[in-house]
């Protein structure tokens, strides 16, 4: 476990080593992506966000909230319903036409539902999307601004927060049907989005080894990740969870710490500075740029279950179709296998 005291001893030195970062934070306007942007706000000197979502209202509160933070920061709302892959090309090409560079790319999108497919205009269910596909996505246009960040030897980091635990330990993923457009089920969508990411974050470390690409668990924090699982009665659920929560949750300023920490700490290098940490990737290699991260820092271990999944070819075959979903629906659409 990485001590909180470490953590905030680290957090306290980004005004002098990451003055000014560029950070993009999608599903920025509530949970773990806003407590981030708060820590990221309140520990650098004068920092360009962006919150990527689709309450306008919410966001313009916090967009006050975190200049209140900070006043020399700049703070910027992108209003788009990314489970649609057009809008996040959309938002991205704003963000392009802006910046010259990224440091950050924290991705929280998604949530927690009980109802089955819900497939979008572009084919794809809607929660597979947030979890995995649009996160592919921003993660492919923006790349070319991360790679500018490393190449003025700047952090250049993808945090991307999810389940990295139901991939290691959890087995079903179907080769033959990634998208799962014939298998679909709760649980399949879990296995996949998380295992499908653990994959593709091992394969984007090698072909970009001066970013660092990590896949993190959260644990239980206070979020409003339940908004579309419990519908109407969701205030009541909240009230309940809320006196377990004081026991189990990870409290949400130190969530952001601690999310802020493993989207800056030098220990989890990229792959080009492997020599510079202990640290052991989600390929199994100290230092291979790409890392599974429990909520607490430290890093998950392997297992059996996800090494046959790299020893099967995983990694190629994720990432082969996350390119043909991608290529499809820019030029087509929509996405059918």
């Amino acid at each position: 476990m990485v001590a909180i005291s470490a953590v905030r001893s680290h957090n306290a030195t980004l005004k002098s080593v990451l003055p000014n970062p560029v950070a993009i934070f999608v599903g920025g306007t509530s949970g773990i992506g806003l407590f981030t942007a708060r820590e990221l706000v309140r520990h650098t000197v004068s920092p360009t966000v962006y919150l990527i979502g689709r309450n306008a209202t919410e966001a313009s509160k916090i967009v006050d909230e975190l200049r209140e933070i900070n006043s020399a920061s700049k703070v910027s709302f992108i209003q788009k319903d990314i489970s649609l892959l057009k809008n996040v090309d959309e938002a991205c090409n704003e963000i392009k036409s802006k910046e010259k560079h990224v440091n950050i790319l924290f991705m929280t999108c998604g949530y927690l539902s009980v109802k089955g497919r819900d497939e979008t205009a572009e084919g794809l269910d809607r929660k597979f999307s947030l979890h995995y596909y649009a996160r592919m996505r921003f993660i492919q246009q923006l790349t070319p601004l991360m790679d500018a960040a490393a190449a003025s030897n700047e952090l250049s980091r993808v945090v991307a927060v999810l389940d990295p635990q139901a991939g290691l330990r959890l087995k079903g993923v179907n080769f033959a049907d990634l998208s799962l457009k014939n298998t679909f089920s709760l649980k399949n969508v879990l296995v996949h989005a998380s295992a499908m990411l653990s994959l593709s974050v091992a394969h984007l470390a090698k072909q970009h080894p001066k970013t660092t690409y990590i896949h993190a668990y959260p644990s239980g924090v206070q979020t409003g990740v339940t908004r579309q699982l419990f519908g109407p009665v969701n205030g009541a659920v909240k009230f309940a969870l809320s006196a377990f929560g004081r026991l189990m949750f990870v409290p949400q300023e130190e969530s952001g710490e601690r999310h802020l920490f493993a989207a800056t700490s030098p220990i989890y290098a990229p792959r080009v500075a492997a020599e510079t940490t202990s640290m052991v990737g989600s390929d199994g290699v100290v230092g291979s740029g790409s890392y599974l991260l429990n909520w607490n820092g430290e890093i998950l271990t392997d297992t059996n279950n996800a090494r046959k999944l790299r020893d099967e070819g995983g990694v190629d075959k994720v990432w082969k179709h996350a390119e043909e979903v991608m290529k499809s629906i820019e030029e087509r659409g929509s996405y059918s296998p």
